[in-house]
C-alpha cells in the first residue's frame, strides 16, 4: 500500500511510530493501589493514537493510511477507537493544545517528545481522562524509548504543572490556520470566523439519511435521536454502527444533514433518469435511488465505490455503477437531472474532518477550482434540454463555490439559477445566498449541533 507520493505504508509506518511512543487507556478503576498497574492497560492504544495524530498531520489521506499500520491494525477494536478518539480530539483542540504547552516548555522538544504531552492533554482536557493515568502514562512512555527518555523529567514536570496550574486561557481560533481565518476573515466576516472556530472545536453527532416510508419518529426514538429539518436523524451514540436499530434492515445510512441537501435540493423522481457525477462514497447516490429514479453512478475511484456497493446492497438499492472520470465516460445519454459533487478542498468538513485543516494547502484552492470548472462543462452536457443541474462542493472556499457558478453561467446562457427554498429542503434560512443558491456554513444551528459546510446551487437548462 502506498500513500500519494508512492512511499510504502509500512516504511512511513515505522518512521511515525519512531516520532510517536505515546501512552495508554484510562485504568478501569482510579484506586490509588491501583494506579500504576493500571497506567500499562493499553499503552499501545496511545502509541497509536500517536501515531494516528502526526499521520493526519502529514497529509490529508494520512490517518486512514495509518489504519493499516501495524501499531494499529494490530490492536483489538475497542482500543483502536480509543486510539482514533484520543487523535482526533488532539486535532480538533490542536492550536490550544500547543498554546498550553508553549507556556511550559522554554524550547520546544523534539516532535516524539511534543506528541506524548499532546495526546496526554488531549486525554485530560477534552477527554477529560484521569490526570494520574495520562501523567503517569506519559511517562512510561518516555522512558520506554531511547530518543525521549532524557525527557520523561520534562514531561512529568510539564503535565503535572498544568493540572496544579491549570491550563490558562486559550482561543479558540488558534485551532484554525491562520491563511485560512484569513480567508474566510474576508469572505464571511469576523463574527462569523469566530462560529468557524468554535464549530470546529466539537465533535459531531451522527447523522442518518432515511429511505422513505419509514415511521421516522419510531427510528429516532430507536437511535436516541431527534428528526432535524429535511428529515435527517441525528444521534448521539458511537460504537459499532452495524449493532444500531436499522442497520441491518438497510433503511438509513451515515450522512451529514448539510450533505443530504443537494439532492432535495436536485428534486429526482420516480421514472427519471439522473446522473451523479463523483459519486464516491455515494450517499447522494443513495437518496436519488431512494427517489424512484434510475441513477447513474461514476466516480474515478474503484477503492472509494466499494462503500456504495457495500451500501447498495445492504440498502437493497439499484444504480448503474462505473469506476470511470465523468468526463471521459464514453455515453451518449443524457439525462434529466445531473449531481455534480465536486472534488474540493474540503474545508467545510473540518467538524467530521479536522485533518482537513492542517492538510488543505492554499495552492490547492486554485488546482481544484480548474477541476470544477472542467466537470461543469462535462456535466452541463449531460443535461436534457428542460433539466437540471446541481452544482455543490464541502468547501468554505468562494473560488470552489460561487466564483465557479458565476463563471459557468457567462459562458453557457443555455442555463439560469433555480432559487432554492431552504425550508423545503431541509437547509438553515439563513444559508440563502441573494442569487437563490445555498452557502451553509458549520457554524450554522449552532444550538442543534451544526453541519458540514457547502456550497449548493440548482441550475436549470432553458434551451
Amino acid at each position: 500500500m502506498s500513500d500519494s507520493t508512492g512511499r510504502s505504508s509500512s516504511a512511513r509506518g515505522r518512521r511515525m511510530a519512531d516520532k510517536a511512543r505515546a501512552g495508554s487507556r484510562p485504568p478501569r478503576a482510579p484506586r490509588v493501589e491501583e494506579r500504576d498497574e493500571a497506567a500499562d492497560i493499553g499503552v499501545e492504544a496511545r502509541v497509536a493514537a500517536g501515531i494516528l495524530l502526526n499521520a493526519a498531520l502529514e497529509g490529508r489521506a494520512g490517518m486512514d493510511a495509518a489504519q493499516a499500520f501495524r501499531e494499529v491494525s494490530s490492536l483489538p477494536a475497542p482500543d483502536r477507537a480509543f486510539a482514533r478518539a484520543v487523535a482526533m480530539a488532539a486535532l480538533r483542540r490542536l492550536g490550544e493544545i500547543d498554546q498550553i504547552l508553549d507556556r511550559k516548555l522554554q524550547k520546544g522538544p523534539p516532535l516524539a517528545v511534543r506528541t506524548i504531552l499532546r495526546v496526554a492533554l488531549a486525554q485530560t482536557l477534552v477527554l477529560e481522562t484521569p490526570a494520574f493515568a495520562a501523567v503517569s502514562t506519559a511517562v512510561k512512555l518516555a522512558e520506554r524509548d531511547t530518543k525521549t527518555r532524557p525527557y520523561k523529567n520534562l514531561v512529568n514536570a510539564v503535565l503535572r504543572g498544568i493540572d496544579r496550574e491549570g491550563p490558562g486561557l486559550t482561543t479558540a481560533e488558534s485551532n484554525l490556520p491562520e491563511w485560512l481565518i484569513a480567508r474566510w476573515r474576508a469572505a464571511y466576516g469576523e463574527a462569523t470566523v469566530a462560529g468557524l472556530a468554535l464549530a470546529a472545536r466539537e465533535e459531531p453527532a451522527t447523522d442518518l439519511s432515511l429511505k422513505p416510508g419509514l415511521d421516522e419518529a419510531a427510528l429516532a426514538e430507536a437511535l436516541e435521536g431527534e428528526i432535524l429539518p429535511g428529515g435527517t436523524i441525528r444521534t448521539g451514540r458511537r460504537g459499532d454502527l452495524a449493532t444500531w436499530p436499522g442497520f441491518e434492515d438497510g433503511v438509513w445510512w451515515v450522512q451529514d444533514a448539510a450533505a443530504a441537501v443537494p439532492v432535495r435540493l436536485l428534486a429526482p423522481k420516480a421514472g427519471e433518469q439522473v446522473i451523479d457525477f463523483c459519486a464516491a462514497p455515494g450517499g447522494k447516490t443513495l437518496q436519488i435511488a431512494a427517489s424512484g429514479a434510475s441513477v447513474v453512478a461514476l466516480d474515478r475511484s474503484a477503492q472509494r465505490l466499494k462503500r456504495l456497493h457495500e451500501n447498495l446492497a445492504r440498502t437493497e438499492l439499484k444504480a448503474e455503477v462505473a469506476a470511470v472520470p465523468a468526463e471521459d465516460w464514453k455515453d451518449d445519454r443524457t439525462f434529466d437531472a445531473v449531481l455534480l459533487d465536486a472534488p474540493c478542498t474540503a474545508t467545510g468538513t473540518f467538524r467530521r474532518n479536522p485533518e482537513v485543516l492542517r492538510a488543505t494547502k492554499p495552492a490547492d484552492v486554485a488546482k481544484l477550482a480548474d477541476v470544477q470548472h472542467r466537470l461543469l462543462d462535462a456535466a452541463a452536457e449531460r443535461v436534457k434540454p428542460g433539466g437540471r443541474l446541481v452544482y455543490c462542493v464541502c468547501s468554505l472556499e468562494r473560488e470552489e463555490g460561487e466564483t465557479q457558478v458565476i463563471a459557468f453561467l457567462r459562458r453557457n446562457p443555455a442555463f439560469r439559477t433555480t432559487p432554492a427554498v431552504p425550508a423545503d429542503i431541509g437547509a438553515p434560512e439563513d444559508a440563502l445566498t441573494p442569487e437563490g443558491w445555498l452557502r451553509i456554513l458549520p457554524s450554522m444551528w449552532a444550538e442543534k449541533g451544526g453541519l458540514d459546510g457547502f456550497f449548493v446551487a440548482r441550475l436549470e437548462r432553458i434551451a
